[in-house]
């Protein structure tokens, strides 16, 4: 389905950007660059911009053109200094547009995204994060047909549990994953919800019986059931600093990796309770490890014949700093856990390193 985003008064998230006197030029920057066909937001942000996420700061749009947030291929960004600070202009060709304060409807294929779709774009569209409220509540595949212990595209299922009232027949199967929770309060944050394919129904009763049109994995008895959102979703987020002093951990990764990696997509434990929003930038911080102290161990003058160090603590051990390891994004909020995507790594990231506001 082509996703149809409605856009209204996002120039304001512009305009409520002072000019900061921190934002630093990449100096190898062009003084002007005409977008192409595969450019996102963030490549031409870090063309300009030493730090791409203080891009608002510089933004701004010939204000003749309509949806001036957007950028397409085609489009004119020029350097210019006004009052002394740096600031992009847009210009589109010659056309001019008329401003109109009602809301739009704009298909989204023909303007740049901010980072690449195909990274992110099967957890835009499903739920991944669920409450154990809404897990245990969820319907449920009861049995399959021919009393197949495993099922997949094709075959038909029973499920119990839906809601008569809504005659809904087209759900997403997911099983249950991985339990979140705050790395330092270890409060469950929400659980994973593992998506396995398409259900549609076909005869609505108790129990209902539906086919399976589509999956991803094993399809067993118990899985649960959702109904299949709208696929509507905005894409078009900008990055930016968070408000407010943000400090949390990263408590998932998906696809089972020890070492994280550009464009690879971790779980933290901050959401918009903590005041995260869809574009946030934040610096990612490899975890200092423990290492043995030589000298207050006393281990330096050890030898073969001679372990035995009075006074010493054998044992002691000095956590090394906390090192600057990337940056990354929010791409998809939740109330407790947000869902990040790591746009700069310059060493090894890992579960548990650390996440911060950047400057």
């Amino acid at each position: 389905m082509t996703r149809r985003i409605y856009l209204s008064l996002m120039f304001l998230l512009f305009s409520s950007f002072s000019f900061a006197a921190d934002v630093e030029l990449n100096p190898n920057h062009p003084q002007q660059y005409t977008v192409v066909s595969g450019d996102t937001l963030w490549d031409i942000s870090g063309k300009f911009l030493k730090y791409p996420w203080h891009w608002p700061a510089i933004w701004q749009a010939n204000t003749q053109i309509e949806n001036p947030h957007l950028i397409y291929p085609g489009d004119l960004l020029t350097l210019v200094y006004r009052n002394g600070q740096p600031m992009l202009e847009l210009n589109r060709g010659s056309k001019a547009y008329k401003m109109s304060p009602k809301v739009r409807e704009l298909m989204l294929e023909k303007a740049i995204p901010t980072i690449p779709l195909d990274a992110i774009r099967a957890f835009l569209t499903r739920p991944q994060v669920l409450d154990e409220d809404v897990l245990k509540a969820a319907p449920y595949i009861i049995a399959s047909a021919d009393e197949r212990l495993i099922s997949g595209a094709g075959d038909k299922v029973y499920a119990r549990g839906l809601d008569a009232d809504k005659k809904e027949k087209n759900f997403s199967i997911f099983s249950q994953g991985g339990v979140y929770t705050d790395a330092e309060t270890e409060e469950i944050l929400g659980y994973e919800a593992i998506y396995k394919g398409y259900l549609l129904m076909t005869e609505l009763g108790d129990p209902a019986v539906g086919e399976l049109r589509q999956t991803t994995k094993e399809v067993l008895v118990g899985d649960r059931l959702l109904p299949v959102a709208e696929d509507d979703y905005d894409v078009n987020f900008f990055p930016r600093s968070p408000e407010q002093e943000i400090e949390g951990n990263i408590i998932s990764v998906f696809d089972g990796v020890s070492q994280v990696g550009q464009y690879q997509i971790v779980v933290l434990d901050r959401g918009a309770r903590n005041g995260l929003e869809n574009g946030h930038v934040l610096s990612i911080y490899q975890k200092g490890s423990t290492v043995i102290d030589p000298i207050l161990s006393g281990r330096e003058d050890e030898t073969y014949f001679n372990t035995n160090n009075k006074g010493k603590d054998r044992d002691a051990t000095v956590t090394l700093p906390d090192e600057h390891a990337g940056v990354a994004m929010i791409f998809k909020n939740f109330e407790k856990v947000s869902y990040a995507i790591v746009m700069k790594a310059s060493r090894a990231i890992h579960l548990n390193d650390k996440v911060s506001s950047v400057d």
